[in-house]
């Protein structure tokens, strides 16, 4: 199994080499039924797997001038900061135990990976709809800092996303870098890559302490997945974005859809 896991390790980067998001939602299915790691270690190894992937991929796309340095950091103002807090005090605070009805128990790895389920979910429907045409939403006597408030609101809620399950939230991203300040969807993919790498390697940091870390594994997962973006990127140019992008959100829906069956059914706590 653990060579398997390795080879689907890769379809974290191929997918961040697509659509510039989507490949932190494998990370935890792929850590957890695969590879045998439990749900919260395994966020936290996804935040790390996730991050430095998406390194890798933002500088590729700086180089190509389609990375907004300043907005990443705009948008860090509040989603580093709320990863960051989520990883060192509220995961840790969460009990193992949060509620149970009958026999059923509600445990604290069963509600990651069903809220992940959720999360998958959404993005696969985000994906085989293939939303890549994203009008700005800004009026022409709209001022260019009155999303401000919106952006710092919404960088929480990113922050909670991937403080809580480990994904980099790349398709919630995207669409709000295009609405809320009518980036170019090119740009949006770069920079939202930079702001997935900052949000999920400081939020791994709140996590030094708390887990007992195997970083040979760790680096050799990672290295993978780093592999795969390059990969990514070739097909990106040889196929249709469009048509992988859809195929990648059915495969997501189809596992999501697993989580939930798995976790319902046959979860640890009930």
């Amino acid at each position: 199994m653990e060579v398997v896991g390795f080879f689907l390790a890769a379809l974290i980067g191929i997918s961040l080499g697509i659509t510039g998001g989507g490949g932190s939602i494998l990370a935890v299915p792929i850590l957890v039924y695969v590879l045998g790691i439990s749900p919260i270690l395994a966020t936290s190894y996804s935040l790390f797997i996730v991050g430095s992937t998406a390194l890798i991929g933002a500088a590729n796309n700086y180089r190509k001038g389609l990375v907004s340095i300043k907005t990443a950091m705009l948008f860090g103002m509040s989603s580093i900061t709320t990863v960051f807090l989520t990883r060192k005090y509220l995961v840790p605070a969460i009990p193992e135990e949060i509620f149970s009805v009958g026999t059923f128990k509600v445990t604290k790895e069963v509600a990651t990976m069903l809220l992940l389920a959720i999360l998958m979910v959404m993005a696969s429907i985000a994906m085989i709809n293939n939303q890549t045409e994203i009008k700005p939403l800004k009026s022409k006597d709209e001022k260019s800092g009155s999303n401000l408030p919106k952006l710092l609101l919404y960088g929480v809620a990113i922050g909670l996303v991937t403080g809580l399950l480990g994904a980099g939230g790349g398709f919630l991203l995207i669409p709000a870098l295009v609405l809320l300040l009518d980036m170019p969807m090119k740009e949006a993919v770069g920079t939202s890559l930079l702001i997935i790498a900052l949000n999920s390697l400081i939020g791994f940091t709140g996590d030094l302490g708390h887990y007992i870390i195997d970083w040979k594994f760790l680096i050799t997962i990672t290295m993978i997945a780093v592999a795969g973006i390059f990969v990514g990127g070739y097909f990106a140019k040889k196929i249709e974005g469009p048509k992988l992008k859809k195929a990648f959100g059915w495969f997501v829906l189809l596992t999501g859809i697993y989580i939930v069956i798995r976790e319902l059914f046959f979860n640890r706590g009930g």
